[in-house]
């Protein structure tokens, strides 16, 4: 029977951590709930043979969630599917491994029928579902799989995978918006760099020697174009080369802790992108919580699971600092409120649910208010990109043009005073 390692809370609130045999990730969450544990993180650790008498067994790791070869990885829209109909048939009373086998068994050929198949396998031999997804390859990021686990430990993996089919319902809607709303700007940035690229090259070389034969001096921007035409033409290889190591600089200065933490903290900074990454946590944070702790999981597990479904690591540090708080006895409300980073009114709708004694209902209706706040956001992101890139293109061609034209009309200008 295999071991797993886990770590865990108990009522009091007192960290736990240790091993436990179970014949399965989702048996080693009921063996530690009946012990009075909240499970935060269990990780397999291997089959551990039974020793000969006489002889001494030596436990051995085995990765049985290791991918096989030949696995597909699903599109957005079939993770989708996946995702709803997996949470149809759950919701519907069928066992998972019998959910898996109606997908599996579908008529049409499709990627999701072979991962599908391969997740059952793994189901049956014992193997927990969170632990299978993770074996999948990259369908299922950590997102995915980490809230698969907090419903495992929940019992209430139909409802989180509902509100992953909504999520992921949610992204899809936003490429498509986003995508429709710059097909348009990226045909005019596109022909933008065109022409520019024929008037540096071509246009504004001819038009220096033109405008050197008059002897005059050329308006200021005019010569900083021709400059910049000429360093461009001379020096193209060293601009190609200081672009791409700069690009691997920030990629390998955004690689280490600090320079991740900093750019995850940057990203919620960002005028209009800001705000939607904000909003689409407070969704995701105040839903989850509301499905774990109405399950019957104490909210420092939720917490913890929470934490570990988190991909921001600036977020990640927010939330441990939470549960920090909560572990010493403070409210949710008074935690949240004490990192100085989530909004008053979702402070006080907490502050409420906790003073009625019904804070489960008080997070639903807080993820009800920030996913309306999260659609409006998203309306506003797509409508402004495409007048916003149109402005750039437009203002770096008038630049340019009014550059250009400046130079000609002083050289005319100097040509009639002779």
């Amino acid at each position: 029977m295999p071991f797993f390692n886990f770590s865990a809370v108990d009522a009091s609130g007192r960290s736990e951590s240790g091993r436990i045999e179970a014949l399965s990730e989702s048996d080693a969450y009921r063996r530690l709930r009946e012990r009075g544990l909240q499970p935060g993180k269990i990780t397999a650790e291997g089959d551990v043979p039974r020793a000969a008498k006489g002889k001494s067994a030596r436990p051995h790791s085995v990765d049985r969630s290791a991918p096989e070869g030949g696995l597909p990885r699903l599109t957005g829209k079939q993770l989708l599917f996946f995702t709803e109909e997996l949470a149809e048939l759950l919701d519907a009373g069928l066992q998972l491994e019998g959910a898996l086998k109606v997908i599996e068994q579908r008529q049409e050929r499709s990627p999701v029928k072979i991962v599908a198949s391969r997740l059952r396998q793994q189901v049956r031999e014992g193997v927990g579902f969170s632990t299978a997804l993770r074996g999948c390859g990259k369908s299922f990021d950590p997102l995915y799989c980490n809230l698969v686990a907090a419903g495992e430990a929940a019992g209430a993996l139909p409802q989180i995978l509902k509100r992953q089919c909504a999520h992921l319902e949610m992204v899809g809607e936003l490429g498509k918006k986003v995508t429709s709303a710059l097909v348009y700007p990226a045909i005019v940035f596109s022909s933008a760099i065109l022409l520019m690229f024929i008037f540096l090259t071509f246009l504004v070389p001819q038009l220096s020697v033109l405008l050197g034969k008059s002897g005059q001096k050329l308006p200021a921007i005019t010569q900083a174009l021709i400059s910049v035409s000429l360093f461009c033409g001379h020096y193209w290889w060293a601009i190609l080369l200081v672009i791409v190591g700069l690009a691997a600089a920030i990629r390998a200065a955004v690689a280490t802790p600090t320079g991740r933490d900093w750019w995850h903290r940057r990203q919620l900074d960002v005028p209009v992108v800001g705000p939607v990454l904000k909003t689409r946590f407070f969704a995701e944070m105040t839903q989850n919580l509301s499905t774990l702790v109405s399950n019957g999981v104490s909210m420092l597990a939720s917490l913890e699971l929470m934490k570990g479904a988190t991909s921001n690591v600036y977020l990640q540090g927010l939330l441990g600092d939470v549960t920090a708080l909560v572990r010493e006895g403070s409210s949710l409300a008074s935690a949240l409120r004490r990192t100085g980073f989530f909004p008053p009114v979702l402070l006080d709708i907490l502050g409420v649910g906790e003073q009625t004694g019904d804070l489960s209902g008080s997070l639903l209706r807080a993820a009800k208010r920030y996913d309306r706040e999260l659609a409006g956001k998203i309306q506003i992101l797509t409508t402004l990109i495409q007048p916003a890139v149109i402005l750039i293109v437009a203002l770096f061609v008038g630049v340019v043009a009014y550059s250009m034209i400046s130079g000609i009309l002083s050289s005319v200008n100097a040509l009639r005073v002779r």
